[in-house]
């Protein structure tokens, strides 16, 4: 029974290695990833790889090509636009149910804002990202609807890719993103759920306006 244990472990490391490389952009849109290199880089063996590579296609982060190798997924203008769509019709309706927010919440808001503060300071993109969002994930947990938290939890992957790529082409959105989610916590504290609303459709809009670009 301790083989296939083993296989097991060896293709989860490469299944995070892999996705944490396509999170981070170190493998970057357009990248042919083939399994003698991912095995060497892992040191498994090439079946381990494929099962993991198979898991990351599911997924919609690699398109497999036999004999070939993987290729990392272009992150395409009309799936961050169904992303953000899908985000503001669950993130609005939550944050207008968070009101009134318990202690509990607005204190994790507030240490996942501070993290945010600290990693963005750092130059860690991915990590802010993470940390961003958190700050998300944690408004809609507060709603309590489970249906809900799990098509967010859905989108996790799709939120911190694409995240860090808008990041890097548009720096100027991080000292935007960190004061927005300052208005968000904001209007939390206040009390206001139409002000929070307001906050999260303007932080949401922002960042769809940059991916349409001018005149679009």
């Amino acid at each position: 029974m301790s083989a296939p244990a083993s296989t097991v472990t060896a293709a989860e490391r490469v299944y995070q290695h892999v996705k944490q490389g396509v999170l981070d952009r170190d493998y970057e849109g357009g990248t042919l990833l083939t399994e003698g290199e991912l095995a060497a880089a892992v040191g498994v063996s090439r079946t381990p790889v494929r099962e993991a590579l198979l898991r990351l296609e599911t997924e919609g982060l690699l398109k497999l090509y036999p004999k070939k190798g993987a290729l990392v997924l272009q992150v395409s203008a009309q799936e961050i636009t169904d992303v953000l769509e899908t985000r503001l019709l669950v993130e609005e309706f939550t944050v207008r149910r968070a009101v009134p927010a318990p202690p509990g919440l607005l204190d994790r808001l507030a240490a996942l804002l501070d993290e945010q503060r600290r990693h963005a300071a750092g130059g860690d993109l991915a990590a802010m990202m993470a940390a961003d969002r958190g700050f998300h994930a944690e408004i809609v947990r507060s709603a309590g609807n489970q249906i809900l938290c799990r098509l967010y939890d859905q989108l996790r992957d799709r939120q911190l890719r694409m995240g860090v790529a808008l990041l890097h082409a548009h720096p100027e959105r991080l000292d935007r993103t960190l004061a927005e989610h300052a208005e968000i916590l904001g209007a939390l504290r206040a009390g206001d759920a139409e002000a929070a609303a307001a906050a999260v459709r303007g932080h949401i809009g922002r960042v769809e306006a940059l991916v349409r670009g001018p005149g679009r």
